[in-house]
Parts: C-alpha cells; sequence; structure tokens
C-alpha cells in the first residue's frame, strides 16, 4: 500500500459529517490537512479534535462553494500558503430534499452551485498546485444519487441532477487528465450513518450484518483504499447498501 505520510490534502465540506470523517482518518494517516467549508467555525472546531487527537494543527479556510467568489478567494488563500497539494478530496455539497412546496430560487441556485460549479472551479483553481506533486489525486464524493436510472426516493430534482452533474465531473476529468500524472477519482455512497473515528459507533462498523445501512466510515475506507493504489489504477467506486443503497425502495 502507498503511504500518505507527508503528503497535502484538501477537503472541502469539512465542518461535519462526512469531511469530519476523512478530516480525521487522513490526519491519521500523515497528511497535513488544509481543511475548507462555508462556517469557518465549524471548521475550527474539527481542526481542533484533530490536533487534540494527533498533534498536528490542520489549516482552515473559508470557503462557500455556491459562491464564485468564495472559491476564489479560497483558491488564492491556498495559493498564498506556498505549498503544493498531493490530494484535493472535493466532499462539499448541499443537500435539498424533495418537498410539496416549491423550493426557493436560492436553494436550487446553492444546491447546483455548490455540486457543480463550484466543485469545478474549485478544482480548476488547484490544479496548478496539484501538478507540482509527484503523486496528485483528485476524490470526487459523489452520490448514489449521480447514478444512471437512480432512483430519487427523498432527493429533489435540484439535488438529483447536481449530483449526476458531478459525477459528469469527475468522468470528465479523468478524460482530460489521461496521459498526466493526476488521477481523477470517484466514489458515490449510498445513504450514510454519521459515525466519527474514535467513537464506539465507529468501531462497531466492521460487525455491522448485511441488511445495515452505510456509514461515513465506509466511504473513509473507499477513499483511502483508492488513492493509496499504485499509480497506474485509478478507481470509480460504488458503495451499495441493502438499506439505503441502489436497490433500497425507501428511506427512513
Amino acid at each position: 500500500m502507498v503511504e500518505l505520510q507527508g503528503r497535502t490534502a484538501v477537503i472541502t465540506g469539512a465542518g461535519r459529517g462526512l469531511g469530519a470523517a476523512l478530516a480525521m482518518s487522513l490526519a491519521q494517516a500523515g497528511c497535513e490537512l488544509i481543511l475548507c467549508g462555508r462556517t469557518l467555525a465549524a471548521v475550527e472546531r474539527v481542526a481542533e479534535t484533530v490536533w487534540q487527537a494527533t498533534g498536528a494543527r490542520p489549516t482552515c479556510i473559508e470557503v462557500d462553494l455556491a459562491s464564485s467568489e468564495s472559491v476564489q478567494r479560497g483558491v488564492e488563500a491556498i495559493n498564498r500558503l506556498q505549498r503544493g497539494v498531493d490530494l484535493l478530496v472535493n466532499n462539499g455539497a448541499m443537500w435539498l430534499g424533495a418537498s410539496d412546496e416549491p423550493h426557493t430560487a436560492e436553494d436550487v441556485l446553492s444546491t447546483v452551485n455548490s455540486a457543480v460549479t463550484g466543485t469545478f472551479l474549485f478544482t480548476q483553481g488547484l490544479l496548478p498546485l496539484l501538478r507540482q506533486s509527484s503523486h496528485p489525486d483528485i476524490v470526487t464524493i459523489g452520490s448514489i444519487s449521480g447514478l444512471p436510472n437512480a432512483l430519487m426516493r427523498d432527493v429533489s430534482v435540484p439535488f438529483y441532477a447536481a449530483k449526476r452533474a458531478q459525477a459528469a465531473i469527475a468522468e470528465g476529468l479523468q478524460q482530460m487528465l489521461a496521459g498526466t500524472p493526476l488521477r481523477s477519482i470517484v466514489v458515490h455512497p449510498p445513504y450514510l450513518d454519521d459515525v466519527q473515528p474514535g467513537s464506539p459507533e465507529w468501531a462497531a462498523v466492521a460487525e455491522r450484518a448485511k441488511g445495515a445501512r452505510g456509514t461515513t466510515r465506509d466511504v473513509v475506507e473507499a477513499v483511502l483504499f483508492a488513492v493509496t493504489r499504485p499509480r497506474h489504477v485509478s478507481l470509480s467506486i460504488v458503495l451499495d447498501a441493502d438499506d439505503g443503497g441502489v436497490f433500497a425502495t425507501q428511506v427512513d
């Protein structure tokens, strides 16, 4: 397995949930972290937890992926750090569930812009730093909602469309970056239970029986597996679960 020690990892949506679990796990694997999120205070709380657990203090940057101006400021802030980037995890996105009421224009724009426009512009802005690395990876956290013919269940049409487009970004990057050192990796999770490193729930994931829901730990382990493969292998991973997965008929 390829080691991650000393690599610089940028994580969007790092203020909670999967982003927080990725932050802790990548720090424990030896990565130096740049944590980005819409609410700086939330990202700083995650950074404090990482520092207390590992002794490594992440850099925190406010980035609202729904705002192109915020994305540009975030890219400029990372460039001012004067260091290359080895791993970009595009985890940030806005959830918008199905509703009997019309969605507001603000909610629709934020959902689409965070997953699509903001994700692409942020990635594009960091490409020069990624190209400085000898082992650069872009990991996009998609969704089973982004798979062809996926059931909508309780997601809104804007979220469904945004995740389909986000999958296209990851696939388009694979084509664009073919023949270069850069890999584009995508992981499509099912509906997830949020468990965090160090908790009893995190430890208990390994004992879950078939039929249980997926967890943030499953996604983290898929990401770690993908980025530690030899450089000639680039993965697209669909995580499935009987409850909340591709073939599930309903979500609690």
